[in-house]
């Protein structure tokens, strides 16, 4: 560091006869808390020879590093180096001579400099420190500097530095190594830091133990993850929030709800990061009542949640089948991005209302929104499933030629998914012939359900084939295939199918259903149940609604069971589905009038889709259904669908 020389003509300014010296530091402390600098700098500027404590230094610094004032600090630095420089002045903090040499103010210049994005000033500072004995904090002070300028990798070499000069670390040196590591993906690094952590005699703090859940999550480690969690002797909202995204990211949905449940049930409350991890999760098992809940949490609030808070909520309601209440959302938002406009087309789409999407759609274009590849999937798909074929075709062509989006593999299963359910499958297998790239085994599966709907047996076979050979472990394509067979009658080829994924190792996914009663969740698989369907209670209503079903025309189709057993065996696998269990579990554990919200982890299958319109007519109970594709609406004797699934 330069010591700058003082000018000849320099003129000493004589405290003002209203400020006394003694009185000068608490001045300039009362100027530093009230965000006054420049003030407090002209004071001190005024009387270079009057001499201060450490501590007021320390506060001027401390405001200038919360306002991000370079120009200030530079100020105190340039005012400290004359000071230096003027020989054997005393004050009461020490020699004024080895006041710049103090750690904690280097400390609070590192950090000035760093957080206004002068990593070379801040470098600065910390070289000139390393002339002496540098303890730890000016260390941690460069490195985490470092690391919020993005410079990771020199962060941690700075740790590796530091462990060769022989610096003890404590927790902050830990913490800001583990961060590094998280940061560059370093987890052999990582693991090494843990080691010394172990090691070190003091007890490591709430800050490290994070660090140390960022660092394998970041790595994949879940299994240690969970460990450190469990070892650590206090968990805030920060831990909290890595066990529930780490769960939410490994697919385990149930675990991550269940970790968001136990966080609520210790009293440790929630930040908005917490619920943008925990408000996918209700969305994708369908837990309305428990994103409701949340909803009227954030309500009261004192704080107001932020864009992306919003789009987290309005995703949970739109996926969960509740599009209006996602509208209402959008509509009160004051400020909107790209992702607010698809998540409620999407809701749209989801919910086969159309044609409020596509005038949302218009409203979005104009409001100079340029849609993207997310916007089109949903309206391509949304008009798919509502039978709006030729607003589908017409988007498809504005998606090229207006917005200049080449489609995509799931753009093109979309087309194809819409002139398939058509029944124009010559249009859709040509689309797929030309289509200028690869098919995907979303393409070709899409045309493959269409032949179901449509009952084409041959198109079918050959569309198998080419699925078989791309997704030769993919049990859906075979079950199917499967379906189609049985349709046609044609027993011997559900044989051969099921003979096939013997022979391959292809296993059916067992189905799974689970509905949400009093926030909690409630799973049933398929011929599981047993003690629900041995009960009084299920027997005795069961015995009821099949006596009442029938009343209005349902009768079990055992054409979806694929096996080669009595017409009785037949309909007890039938009735043993998982979302009947969850449907008579709901009726058996709800009032009258409530509506019951079901969640399959397969597509419903045509008995339990009838079954389900039946038990809708005679309990007046509305039945939402949400499957692997769709969202089924049962109320009155229909669905929603009108029975184009």
């Amino acid at each position: 560091m330069a010591t700058p020389s003082i000018p000849a003509s320099t003129t000493i300014t004589v405290l003002p006869s209203n400020i006394k010296p003694s009185s000068l530091p608490s001045t300039l402390k009362s100027l530093s808390l009230s965000g006054k600098l420049d003030e407090a700098l002209h004071l001190i500027e005024s009387h270079p020879l009057t001499p201060l404590p450490l501590q007021t230094y320390d506060a001027l610094l401390h405001a200038c590093i919360s306002r991000k004032s370079l120009h200030h600090g530079q100020r105190i630095q340039n005012h400290l180096l004359l000071r230096r420089s003027t020989k054997g002045k005393k004050g009461r903090g020490g020699t004024q001579q080895s006041l710049l040499e103090k750690p904690a103010l280097k400390t609070k210049l590192i950090t000035l400099y760093s957080v206004c994005g002068r990593i070379d000033l801040a470098r600065s500072v910390f070289d000139s420190a390393l002339v002496g004995t540098a303890p730890e904090s000016v260390w941690v002070a460069m490195a985490i500097g470092y690391s919020r300028n993005g410079c990771s990798k020199d962060a941690l070499s700075l740790y590796v530095d530091m462990l060769r000069r022989f610096v003890q670390p404590g927790n902050f040196a830990f913490s800001a190594a583990l961060k590094s590591c998280a940061e560059l993906g370093d987890f052999p690094v990582g693991r090494g830091v843990h080691a010394q952590i172990v090691k070190c005699k003091d007890e490591s703090d709430q800050v490290v133990y994070n660090a140390l859940l960022r660092l394998y999550l970041g790595c994949g480690c879940f299994e240690d993850v969970v460990r450190v969690f469990a070892e650590m002797p206090e968990r805030n909202i920060v831990s909290w929030n890595s066990l529930v995204s780490g769960f939410a990211g490994r697919g385990q949905l149930f675990e991550a709800f269940d970790a968001f449940r136990r966080m609520q049930g210790e009293g440790v409350g929630f930040n908005w990061v917490s619920l943008t991890a925990v408000l996918p999760v209700c969305a994708q098992i369908n837990a309305l009542c428990s994103g409701k809940e949340i909803h009227a949490q954030m309500a009261k609030s004192v704080t107001r949640p932020d864009m992306f808070v919003l789009n987290s909520l309005m995703d949970m309601y739109a996926k969960c089948g509740v599009v209006d209440y996602a509208r209402r959302i959008f509509d009160g938002m004051e400020r909107r991005d790209l992702t607010s406009w698809n998540t409620v087309l999407n809701g749209y789409a989801i919910a086969r209302c159309m044609e409020e999407g596509l005038k949302l759609f218009d409203k979005m274009v104009d409001s100079g929104f340029s849609p993207d590849t997310v916007t089109f999937i949903a309206l391509l798909s949304g008009c798919s499933h509502t039978g709006l074929t030729q607003e589908g075709l017409k988007l498809f062509h504005r998606m090229r030629t207006e917005f200049g989006i080449s489609p995509s593999a799931e753009h093109y299963a979309c087309l194809v998914d819409m002139l398939g359910r058509a029944g124009r499958l010559k249009e859709a297998l040509k689309v797929v012939k030309s289509m200028g790239k690869k098919p995907s085994g979303s393409i070709w599966g899409s045309l493959l359900n269409s032949c179901r709907l449509y009952g084409n047996v041959p198109l079918a076979e050959a569309i198998a084939k080419v699925l078989f050979e791309i997704e030769p472990k993919y049990p859906v394509n075979y079950v199917m295939l499967s379906n189609i067979y049985a349709n046609a009658g044609l027993w011997e080829g559900v044989k051969m199918v099921r003979e096939m994924m013997e022979k391959r190792g292809v296993k059916k996914e067992v189905g799974c259903s689970w509905i949400e009663i009093k926030n909690r969740l409630h799973t049933f698989v398929a011929g599981g149940g047993i003690e629900l369907r041995n009960s009084e209670k299920y027997q005795k209503l069961w015995s009821e609604l099949m006596e009442a079903t029938r009343g209005v025309g349902y009768e079990p189709d055992t054409r979806v069971v694929l096996h080669d057993v009595s017409e009785e065996i037949k309909k007890g696998w039938v009735c043993g589905h998982s979302e009947r269990l969850a449907a008579m579990f709901g009726l058996i554990h709800t009032r009258s009038g409530i509506p019951l919200r079901i969640t399959n982890n397969l597509r419903v299958c045509a008995d339990c889709h009838s079954w389900m319109k039946a038990l809708s007519q005679v309990t007046r109970r509305v039945i939402v259904l949400r499957d692997t594709k769709h969202f089924h609406h049962f109320e009155k004797g229909s669905c929603s669908c009108k029975d184009y699934w």
